[in-house]
């Protein structure tokens, strides 16, 4: 590997990391005053114009707050658990395609870190390492609210990793690579998310569920668990849980828009390729804006029916969406391309299905009382 490409991967490493944090610190802001709108409230705005330097202020609080351990915390993975949290929250954008080939300087570039051919496994098995970094946190702090946070975040990720791991395999299907360029190019003509919206909305819920976001932030249930497994957490050591769960957040959402509602792609990108990272930009705010969306309107579920949506619900929809899209393949292969549309209104169907599931079985649990 010579020296240029490698001064190419550090620098475009760098860019992506400050994107980032910048993002992560933004997103707050993004998300109080989003919700403020809904919720008919003002929101942030004595720091700066509009409330602009409110990320900052809150920065500077957080370095000069005071840290502590607890006396009978197990100390070095009591400060190793933030960080195992953070840092694959950075590392899972490595192989996300933030734009196509652009020449720089003479140089073609590519709007992107690592462009592998197991791009979605190495998402798939960065996005499982996180959750280790909440559950030993809470079992660090030797605490037993926040025990029992990192017990529940174990769990919620055992019942909702299936349902995500499954909605990959649909985009593999349709994109026939694990590839996330060549994900975003078979999107050229037609979105996933057109094609398959049901596997879009059972990828979304089940990202949330993984984020630990409302109405499934069951570990850190503050009614219920004191702040869960981060109660004992204070200063700079909270901001990197804190930065952790809204880093990721950018992260989910860039994976969103790259597997179901083309990536980079969008009109003229072909003639002008510096607008792609402009494109994918525009859809990661309002992936982002429906999360805070889902937050502000609903309430938080009960745990039993937690664990019920995850095993009962989303995991026999998405065992079903990739039947259907293996059906759908074949047909199109088969008697033409025409016949790709049969995913459309059979994964339709099963949607309908498992919403009328999960009414039955609300019903059912209100009644029993």
């Amino acid at each position: 590997m010579d020296s240029a490409l490698i001064w190419e991967m550090v620098i475009k490493a760098l860019v992506l990391i400050l994107a980032l944090l910048t993002g992560f610190a933004y997103l707050t802001y993004y998300e109080r005053r989003g919700l403020a709108r809904i919720q008919s409230r003002l929101g942030p705005n004595r720091a700066g114009p509009q409330g602009l330097l409110q990320p900052v202020a809150d920065a500077v609080k957080l370095i000069f707050k005071e840290e502590f351990i607890p006396g009978q915390a197990y100390k070095v993975i009591f400060i190793l658990a933030p960080i195992i949290t953070v840092v694959p929250a950075i590392l899972i954008t490595a192989t996300v395609p933030w734009g196509g080939t652009v020449t720089i300087g003479g140089r073609e570039v590519l709007l992107g870190i690592a462009d592998i051919n197991v791009g979605v496994l190495y998402i798939m098995s960065v996005a499982s390492i996180a959750v280790y970094g909440v559950v030993l946190g809470g079992w660090a702090s030797n605490n037993k609210y926040a025990m029992m946070g990192g017990l529940r975040s174990t769990a919620q990720m055992v019942s909702y990793e299936l349902a995500l791991g499954l909605s990959f395999v649909g985009v593999i299907l349709l994109a026939n690579s694990m590839r996330m360029t060549e994900i975003v190019e078979a999107q050229r003509g037609l979105w996933f998310a057109f094609l398959q919206p049901v596997g879009a909305v059972v990828f979304f819920f089940a990202t949330l569920a993984e984020l630990n976001r409302g109405p499934f932030d069951m570990p850190e249930a503050e009614q219920e668990l004191s702040a869960g497994y981060n109660v004992e957490y204070s200063g700079m050591k909270f901001a990197l849980f804190f930065m952790a769960e809204y880093t990721k957040m950018v992260s989910i959402s860039a994976i969103i828009a790259t597997l179901f509602w083309g990536g980079y792609r969008g009109p003229f990108i072909d003639t002008m390729p510096w607008l792609g990272p402009l494109y994918i930009f525009i859809k990661i705010l309002i992936i982002l804006f429906m999360m805070i969306w889902v937050r502000a309107s609903w309430p938080r579920i009960r745990y039993d029916r937690l664990m019920d949506l995850g095993w009962k619900i989303l995991l026999p929809l998405s065992l079903s969406l990739v039947f259907i899209n293996a059906i759908g393949i074949l047909l199109s292969e088969t008697y033409g391309e025409i016949w790709i549309w049969v995913i459309f209104p059979i994964s339709l169907i099963a949607g309908y299905i498992a919403v009328q599931a999960i009414n039955l079985s609300l019903r059912r649990k209100e009644n029993a009382r």
